[in-house]
């Protein structure tokens, strides 16, 4: 049986629109992709080494070019055809969310990998470990998954004329579109559509996903992220639609928001985060009847609100962002505006506790300010830190699992080498780092590599540190009790 012949069986056995008597038609849309007559052998009978043999077979015709755009291109679409039709996914998954949210999600999440819209493959190749810190333990992980992109692809994509539609990557228009050089392809993209805050939002996963089930909830409306108390409000509809998940926001600033501001969205997922961990370090009386606060022991500043009412939930929220919207502490560098630029927004995330029955939602504090000492940001990665990580600190890194940059990935390795005396090719700006920890250790072969992981962690700590607006030292927790005290004065 050829590579063709297996890809159309399985096609057929996926449970997609496509039965027995479609196969020659099957075929016909295939060899239309690919080209006419024999393909090329598949190194095994797994589905995505079948679409590798297609895929080369349609290169060895001239079809495509072998470049990494090409290939995501048609593999997404030869995928599409074991994907079914939005329509078919979001009846199948509302239906199935009448047994239970877990059996919907467990629906659709499978779909979603199957297809390879979640790039498995490339996720095994990220590199993970925990660290312990003084604010318990860390997760790190160096980001191997996204390709890098080819100096050729990038070149081609700078001749194309400008393209205004999608209008960004998190748009429901995604939903099937086929792709272009520098645009990733989407032929095999699915988006369930729920109701949230009385509009249309899409619901999907990320396809490089940084922990379990890593959920993107984003407006039907192209518009910038904006937080407010609809904000709130809508995270908490989302955790009673799906209790099992977290969800949060990235802020809505620069420097302290994530990477794509101009999109409404928020995400969430099945991962239990460091920060969820961490435990209140005093409590904080908001005078709001059925909600419990307290202040968590964690490196940016964080309230957390306890209740089984959302609507209390809400308020408490929300009287903590007013109020922060517009608090200013010279003491310790906190304005809130410069002139009329606005420096001060939160970054929330929602969850719901099971033991308890109740809803949790953590409001950390950020201030995006720049000076002339820290022009990257005052509440940002210090200097002496971003050998390590100088890119924004988003809702991810604020709960305690670090999205550290691939370079690391070699680069730890020359500091391993430095350490141990050996010839190497280590970055100068690691040097400093270095020379400190041959002062800590003695190094041996057997152990450089888990110190290496641990005092990376560290250092991530000490980002979460610097990003963190009440510092944990005496003026730093009498100032963050100075703004809570406000809040019901």
């Amino acid at each position: 049986m050829s590579t063709l012949d297996k890809f159309v069986n399985a096609i057929i056995q996926s449970n997609t629109v496509y039965e027995e008597l479609d196969s020659v038609y099957l075929e016909n849309k295939i060899h239309g992709l690919i080209g006419d007559g024999e393909t090329l052998a598949a190194q095994d009978d797994q589905l995505l080494s079948l679409a590798a043999a297609l895929i080369n077979t349609a290169i060895k015709r001239g079809k495509i070019d072998d470049n990494q755009s090409d290939r995501d291109i048609l593999e997404a679409q030869l995928m599409d055809l074991v994907t079914p039709l939005p329509a078919a996914i979001n009846q199948k998954f509302w239906n199935l969310y009448e047994k239970s949210p877990k059996t919907a999600t467990d629906y659709f999440y499978q779909i979603s990998q199957n297809n390879n819209y979640i790039k498995t493959q490339a996720i095994k190749k990220n590199i993970s470990f925990p660290v312990q810190s003084p604010y318990g333990e860390l997760e790190i992980t160096i980001n191997l998954s996204k390709p890098e992109k080819n100096p050729k692809a990038i070149a081609a994509a700078a001749k194309q004329h400008d393209h205004s539609y999608p209008q960004c990557q998190l748009c429901l228009e995604n939903e099937g579109y086929l792709g272009r050089l520098g645009y990733p392809a989407r032929s095999n993209h699915r988006v369930i559509r729920l109701s949230l805050g009385g509009e249309v939002w899409g619901f999907q996963y990320s396809p490089y996903a940084y922990f379990p089930e890593h959920a993107i909830f984003l407006s039907k409306q192209h518009r910038p992220m904006k937080i407010d108390q609809h904000t709130f409000s809508n995270l908490l509809e989302i955790v009673q639609t799906f209790p099992d998940y977290f969800v949060g926001s990235n802020a809505d600033l620069p420097i302290v928001g994530g990477s794509m501001l101009g999109h409404d969205h928020y995400q969430g997922g099945r991962h239990f985060f460091p920060m969820m961990k961490a435990k209140i370090d005093r409590p904080v009386d908001l005078n709001i009847d059925g909600v419990s606060a307290g202040i968590v022991k964690w490196p940016m500043s964080t309230i957390r609100l306890i209740s089984q009412n959302r609507e209390q939930l809400i308020n408490a929220a929300n009287l903590i962002h007013k109020n922060w919207m517009n608090y200013s502490d010279d003491q310790v560098n906190v304005r809130a505006y410069t002139g009329t630029l606005r420096h001060h927004t939160v970054t929330p995330i929602a969850y719901f506790d099971h033991d308890n029955g109740q809803f949790v939602c953590d409001i950390v504090l950020r201030d995006n300010q720049t000076s002339a000492e820290y022009p990257n940001g005052i509440f940002h990665p210090h200097q002496d830190v971003q050998h390590i990580k100088k890119e924004n600190i988003g809702l991810i890194e604020v709960m305690g699992r670090a999205i550290l940059p691939a370079r690391l990935k070699n680069e730890l390795q020359e500091v391993a080498k430095y350490l141990l005396d050996r010839p190497n090719e280590m970055a100068e700006y690691h040097r400093t780092w270095a020379d400190k920890l041959k002062q800590q250790y003695q190094f041996t072969t057997e152990n450089v590599q888990s110190i290496v992981n641990k005092e990376t962690g560290l250092v991530f700590s000490r980002v979460l540190e610097d990003a963190g607006v009440f510092k944990w030292d005496h003026q730093g927790q009498a100032a963050f009790d100075r703004f809570v005290k406000q809040l019901i004065d």
